[in-house]
């Protein structure tokens, strides 16, 4: 059995294995998954053994002529079932690192927290699923649990992966140009992250907050810091609930005159 890994998208020798989080995902379409992960951070990441991400083709298992991946269910009913037999034995060919997880609309819920849990980890495994499902078999007794990336059903697991994926690798040190780019983005202190503007400074009418041209980056931060408190209040009120106001977050907001929005 092989992987997609041996060689990039465009031909060019892949880094070597064995350095840096380990990730490796099973699926029918490992081509194209490995193709994504040869893209702007990732594959950047790859070639400097930061990753070490690892492509499987479920169908390499298989022993009959058509490459067989699924059947119908029993029972009746609509769509084909992931069986188990080629997946466990492209799992137990492999032995991948883990947690193995399947991609699954009804596991744990993808944020943040989970993505730093994983790359916290000395590496970890996706299953994608495909069809109408994963044989029951599969799901208890191979693969250690299952995450969501929301509550939306998929036609497979690739591209919830590859959000998986590109999530955990912001996170892996090295990974991101500046260090504190992962650390101010949303969610990393149960806030969203505030808001952006490059140049020009003015814009048909629309203009740059004056703050941010002062030059004054402890008063920049301060507003940022404000600004992200406004965002979140007015866009996920849910997870400011949830991380509540402080009496230093108040004081920021009085500072600039800025208010939480209003949420009906």
């Amino acid at each position: 059995m092989g992987s997609s890994s041996s060689t990039s998208a465009d031909g060019s020798p892949a880094a070597p294995r064995g350095s840096g989080l380990r990730i490796d995902l099973f699926s029918i379409f490992p081509a194209e998954l490995d193709a994504m992960c040869h893209l702007s951070i990732l594959g950047r990441a790859r070639q400097r053994g930061l990753l070490d991400i690892r492509c499987w083709d479920l169908r390499l298992a298989t022993s009959d002529v058509h490459r067989t991946v699924d059947d119908a269910p029993f029972g009746g009913g609509p769509g084909m079932v992931l069986m188990p037999e080629p997946v466990f034995a492209a799992v137990e060919e492999v032995s991948p690192p883990r947690p193995l997880l399947l991609l699954d609309a009804g596991g744990r819920r993808f944020d943040q927290a989970m993505a730093a849990e994983l790359a916290a980890t000395g590496g970890f495994s996706l299953l994608c699923g495909r069809y109408e499902g994963v044989d029951e078999r599969i799901r208890t007794h191979l693969v250690d649990g299952s995450v969501s990336v929301g509550d939306v059903v998929l036609a497979g697991g690739e591209f919830a992966a590859m959000a998986v994926t590109e999530a955990v690798a912001r996170l892996v040190p090295g990974v991101l140009g500046n260090a504190s780019s992962s650390a101010d983005e949303s969610f990393s202190s149960g806030l969203l992250e505030y808001p952006h503007w490059t140049r020009p400074a003015q814009f048909r009418g629309l203009d740059v907050p004056d703050v941010l041209r002062s030059g004054d980056h402890a008063r920049v931060a301060r507003w940022r810091r404000a600004m992200a408190l406004v965002r979140t209040g007015r866009d996920r009120p849910d997870l400011l609930a949830e991380r509540g106001i402080s009496d230093p977050d108040r004081e920021l907001l009085a500072e600039f005159g800025l208010q939480i929005p209003e949420t009906g």
